[in-house]
């Protein structure tokens, strides 16, 4: 392009919970200059949305009934990405425990999972600059024809020390055994199942720290614009 101005860029980053993602995604995202997208807030706030009205959550035909009644709007600045459902602010609401404990259940309805799409495709379409999107199924599902897609892994003992470190007073072995169930159920959900795309590139963060996965990541997107 002209000017030298860098065309759009499309990142997806996949992985279960524990490897980094959120983190990563943002600061790659703000180094870059791209928008940010965490669409495991969006499940959360359609799972919050669903707990706070009463649905049922061992119940898909109720919360299909109803999963297109929530407004979710997600602001995508990096800096300070929002979440609001219905004009209200859930950016807290939405990480407790209760929402967590029932997140896997509500996503694994097509339902939910076919107007969640509908929301990150139409919000990577109009970032102008580009935009990092990170989840479980972006890859392979929602944005199959991203630019770059990296697939962030870790060991579980990693994974549960740096959500340990996350959620306060967390048990280190309950932890553990919570993110290999929460593994289990979205790998093995019949919609848009956890999953590595083919052409994927994996970056294993068990030995690395932080700035050092950013690092990788920011390095790859970088590759992937020059050799457009």
């Amino acid at each position: 392009m002209e000017n030298g101005a860098a065309q759009p860029v499309i990142v997806a980053i996949d992985g279960p919970s524990g490897t980094g993602k959120s983190s990563t995604s943002k600061a790659v995202a703000a180094r870059l200059g791209l928008s940010y997208l965490d669409t495991g807030a969006q499940y959360r706030a359609i799972t919050w949305w669903m707990v706070t009205n009463g649905i049922d959550i061992e119940d898909p035909t109720a919360i299909a009934a109803v999963a297109g009644k929530p407004e979710i709007l997600s602001g995508t600045d990096p800096a300070a990405p929002t979440i609001t459902v219905d004009g209200v602010d859930v950016a807290g609401p939405i990480r407790t425990q209760e929402v967590t404990s029932k997140v896997s259940a509500v996503s694994a309805v097509p339902e939910v999972r076919s107007r969640i799409t509908e929301l990150q495709r139409s919000l990577a379409a109009s970032a102008e600059q580009g935009i990092v999107v990170e989840g479980r199924d972006i890859g392979t599902t929602v944005l199959p024809d991203a630019d770059l897609k990296v697939f962030l892994t870790a060991s579980p003992e990693a994974r549960a020390a740096r959500r340990s470190g996350e959620l306060k007073g967390a048990d280190l072995h309950s932890t553990r055994e919570a993110l290999i169930r929460r593994d289990a159920a979205d790998s093995s959900r019949k919609t848009s199942p956890l999953a590595k795309a083919g052409d994927a590139v994996e970056v294993d963060t068990t030995e690395l720290t932080l700035p050092q996965v950013i690092e990788r990541v920011v390095t790859l997107v970088e590759e992937n614009r020059a050799a457009k």
